[in-house]
């Protein structure tokens, strides 16, 4: 039973590639440092098949994807935007997209991550029943940030909802910072796959989502030792009920998501993909001499 440790999108994290890296290279060199990836980029658009065909050929067949969904696809678009969405054709054009990751065995799962706003409702319960069967045949793991989903006794029916639909459970550190966060659940609802999502604890910020400049904010914090240390303890735990954990970093307002993740790689005592150790760093840029 495999623990993959990997971060949130590869463009981003420049203490991985050696200088000079053009961004057609990036997603090939973050497979030597990492057995799998999220791919956000398909939030913000569904991609061409052609693209994602491209990414799977153009990495190492060791790396694995947790891909996603469409903002349109989990309720982030509202108001004129979401006017024209067909969730039907949103649905059928993101499974081509996973087409080529699922066919090379490669496709973690398809990430719906809901919106703080997406409540525990019954008429939610139906519309995730609808995306996971507008999703047959493709693993889906599923992420929420509102409350009510695990508060008081909803915890467990919101976990046997989860199971008896074949939903994998995305589970969160992130800041407890009011009903638009959830607690730690430290339960899979699924035997083969549980994904794990390190998104930093700054409460300060966490619901700053419509703020100028969230991005540089929300993911703002660089867990310490201890803090990884401690979950390292619960990723074990997690091993025992699933058969894969793929844990993601996505603390890299301040580009701390890397480094953290190699930490825990060296205290679980993990090698890179490419055999190497994780503390390992691009070679050096090469010294300009001054010859005037």
């Amino acid at each position: 039973m495999a623990i993959s440790i990997g971060l949130a999108g590869w463009g981003d994290h420049d203490s991985l590639y050696p200088s000079g890296t053009k961004p057609g290279e990036k997603l090939n060199v973050y497979g030597s440092h990492f057995p799998v990836v999220e791919v956000d980029s398909t939030f913000y658009a569904i991609q061409p098949r052609e693209r994602f065909e491209a990414w799977v050929n153009g990495s190492p067949a060791s790396l694995k994807f947790v891909v996603k969904a469409y903002q349109g696809m989990t309720g982030h678009q509202r108001g004129p935007a979401a006017a024209g969405n067909d969730p039907i054709a949103m649905a059928e054009a993101f499974c081509r997209m996973l087409e080529p990751a699922q066919a090379s065995g490669r496709l973690t799962a398809a990430l719906f991550q809901y919106p703080p706003w997406f409540d525990c409702t019954s008429r939610n319960v139906k519309e995730l029943r609808e995306s996971k069967r507008r999703m047959e045949g493709f693993p889906c793991a599923l992420e929420f940030r509102h409350q009510s989903w695990f508060d008081g006794g909803m915890r467990e029916r919101t976990l046997g909802f989860m199971r008896e639909e074949g939903w994998i459970h995305s589970v969160c550190d992130e800041p407890q910072a009011g009903v638009g966060s959830i607690p730690e659940v430290l339960e899979a609802t699924d035997a083969d796959t549980t994904i794990v999502r390190f998104h930093g604890r700054n409460a300060a910020n966490w619901n700053n989502g419509g703020g100028p400049n969230w991005r540089e904010v929300r993911y703002l914090y660089n867990y310490s030792d201890m803090e990884l240390l401690e979950w390292k303890a619960k990723l074990e735990a997690l091993r025992e009920q699933s058969k894969e954990i793929a844990v993601i970093f996505n603390n890299n307002s301040g580009g701390h998501a890397a480094g953290n993740a190699k930490t825990m790689m060296t205290m679980l005592g993990q090698k890179k993909p490419n055999g190497g150790d994780p503390s390992e760093l691009p070679p050096p840029e090469p010294e300009q001499l001054e010859l005037f």
